[in-house]
């Protein structure tokens, strides 16, 4: 039932995704209301391993994607503050898509974590308030970043003492392997 309730989601979200781009498409009923932008993510040595669509509508944005290539498990999925990606570390990208002062987890680019299947693909849709479209083609642009280990969000158990500086800023998710600027 899961596995159905969780299929269905999905069906309606990328189907708003797809409703989204046609009215952005021309329908003029609707101009203004939605925008879309796009991220072509490549790997260190650029080759293209998977692309994001952002569409924005009604004051939130919607997510969805796919990557191939990628070592399976979880992985930290992020925005990052500039639209560079020079590989192979991308470190061009800056740090995370946030508000000064915040923490990782508060972070408005901190987003789900992506799951790659043992195949090596994967797919994401979901939907945010965290930033606009606008907002991530501010002056210096930004970036969508997978990272080579799972996220963990800057929680780490009382038993192990006060996080860390890399923990506040990166969830510990580790190395940049994919990046993609969002034009």
């Amino acid at each position: 039932m899961r596995t159905l309730r969780a299929t269905l989601v999905l069906g309606v979200v990328l189907s708003t995704v797809a409703a989204g781009v046609a009215i952005a498409g021309g329908d003029d009923r609707h101009k203004g209301h939605t925008k879309k932008a796009t991220a072509t993510l490549v790997d260190g040595t650029g080759k293209r391993v998977g692309k994001v669509t952002l569409v924005q509508f009604r004051g939130k944005v919607t997510v969805a994607g796919r990557v191939t290539g990628i070592t399976p498990g979880f992985h930290g999925f992020h925005v990052h503050a500039v639209g560079k990606c020079e590989g192979p570390s991308f470190t061009s990208a800056g740090g995370h898509f946030s508000a000064p002062g915040q923490a990782h987890g508060a972070h408005a680019g901190d987003l789900p974590p992506l799951l790659v299947n043992a195949d090596g693909s994967a797919s994401a849709a979901f939907e945010t308030d965290r930033f606009t479209l606008q907002q991530l083609r501010d002056a210096d642009g930004s970036a969508l970043m997978v990272h080579a280990g799972p996220d963990n969000f800057a929680n780490i158990p009382d038993r192990y003492g006060e996080p860390d500086a890399e923990t506040l800023n990166t969830g510990d998710s580790g190395a940049r392997v994919a990046c993609g600027v969002v034009r």
